[in-house]
């Protein structure tokens, strides 16, 4: 079997033996099998990004992480990938701002990403980059004369080519993503919006290889694994206390990045609504949510922050009562098995992003149900799980109103469309699975692996 290497902007943290709470890492670790490289940023600022990674093996993964200097951490990751790439794939296109220099830094940071793995590659590995921060990475490998098969998988969206036309280097990048034998979407639309800028941007040779590599492969969960993981927390100290806390209270439940995508402004605005328009939940309910901060260097996070602690302030100044605090809001991560317990006890999932690539959360708040007193998940059209998990409470997260609305529907089910609308949902996230994915684009790229070795 080919040794698989991974690149990803970071590692796992258990690589450095700390609790991993969830994402990428956890899919990838789940579903991969046999001998593994990874590679990624160590999470640490030096004097200067190392020119050779540190090694640290766990079980059948050896991890390499590289240090990034300051000014590439600037360039390359709060800059160009998150002030630019992460809000423009997410059409949020007022919020993009583009600097020659930022993007100048994140093509150089990607060639010693690629410098760095180069020397360690050996015939018959195939490599599989992933995500918006690396998207030059496989053509700096083949500069180097790296000739084994590489794959790409975008793990958030890919907008049309009206929205991706805004950044002056689209082009190029369209470009670097052609260089790939394989080209992951998690949705049919991301996969056309590529396909749409290929036709476009592209010259015919590099259109014609970019139409034939760009597949649609949606990521999952081990949702038998999770669910296990529920199933014992609600046991743990932490679930017995938020239990305890909530004195018989129905839980309401939301778990997400503090970032601007998530629709985290709408949703509380949402629980507002539905407590000023249906006074019967007051005292009944309980909303819970964990929102972990990030990229707190990035202003429009802190904006975000600051919007969301007036919010707060205002729920709870409204309605709660000496006894009764309306809405729980939290800004530090808790463990993903802590997270398990507590999306097991909650009435309603809520997972409402602006837009999403997939929206792991949403599968992971199914898994964790009882099947025999299941909850509601109450998800935005807009997260590519909404394509699979159509039993789900499907809203639009720009309308308040109707979320306030579909947690209200979700409250008053009756229990045996709860279980119907559950079994559908976990029959979907068990088939689609991470062990899944990862094989089909694995196949993928072996695939490709046997035509480069045929035209050679």
């Amino acid at each position: 079997m080919a040794r698989v290497v991974i690149v990803s902007n970071r590692v796992p943290a258990r690589a450095k033996r700390e609790q991993q709470a969830g994402g990428l890492a956890v899919v990838l670790e789940e579903a991969l099998k046999g001998e593994v490289l990874w590679l990624g940023w160590s999470g640490k600022r030096s004097a200067s990004t190392s020119s050779k990674p540190y090694f640290a093996t766990r079980g059948s993964i050896t991890f390499a992480t590289i240090d990034l200097s300051e000014e590439d951490y600037r360039d390359y990751y709060a800059g160009f990938s998150n002030r630019s790439l992460w809000p423009l794939f997410h059409y949020r296109t007022g919020l993009v701002a583009y600097s020659r220099e930022e993007y100048k830094g994140y093509r150089a940071t990607n060639r010693k990403f690629a410098e760095a793995l180069a020397p360690f590659l050996k015939p018959g590995d195939v490599v599989w980059v992933h995500d918006y921060h690396l998207i030059p990475l496989g053509r700096w490998l083949r500069w180097q004369g790296i000739e084994v098969p590489i794959g790409f998988f975008l793990h958030i969206p890919f907008p049309p080519q009206s929205v991706f036309d805004i950044l002056p280097p689209a082009g190029e990048l369209a470009a670097d993503l052609a260089v790939y034998d394989v080209i992951g979407f998690q949705t049919s639309e991301d996969r056309d919006n590529f396909l749409g800028c290929a036709r476009n941007l592209l010259p015919v040779d590099q259109r014609t290889h970019a139409i034939a590599a760009a597949v649609t492969l949606p990521v999952g969960i081990d949702a038998q694994a999770f669910a296990r993981m529920a199933k014992t927390s609600r046991m743990t100290a932490e679930s017995q206390r938020l239990k305890e806390s909530l004195v018989g209270r129905r839980l309401i439940i939301g778990a997400d990045r503090l970032d601007y995508s998530k629709g985290l402004p709408q949703r509380f605005e949402a629980y507002s609504d539905l407590l000023e328009t249906h006074a019967e939940y007051r005292e009944k309910i309980s909303y819970l949510q964990v929102a972990p901060r990030s990229r707190e260097d990035v202003s429009e996070y802190r904006d975000l922050k600051r919007t969301l602690d007036r919010l707060t302030g205002k729920i709870n100044g409204k309605y709660a009562e000496f006894d009764w605090v309306p809405l729980r809001y939290m800004t530090h991560g808790l463990s993903r098995k802590m997270l398990a317990g507590f999306f097991r006890m909650a009435a309603i999932g809520l997972v409402t992003p602006l837009r999403d690539g997939m929206n792991l959360v949403a599968m992971e708040y199914v898994a964790a149900q009882d099947e025999a007193d299941p909850g509601v998940l109450v998800l935005s059209r807009f997260a590519g799980a909404a394509a699979s998990l159509d039993a789900a409470l499907i809203v639009n997260p720009y309308d308040p109103g109707g979320i306030a609305e579909a947690i209200h529907q979700g409250l008053s089910m009756p229990k045996e469309e709860r279980k119907a609308r559950w079994r559908s949902l976990m029959d979907r996230i068990e088939q689609e699975s991470a062990a899944a994915w990862c094989r089909r684009f694995l196949v993928r790229l072996n695939a490709s692996s046997k035509t480069l070795r045929a035209a050679s």
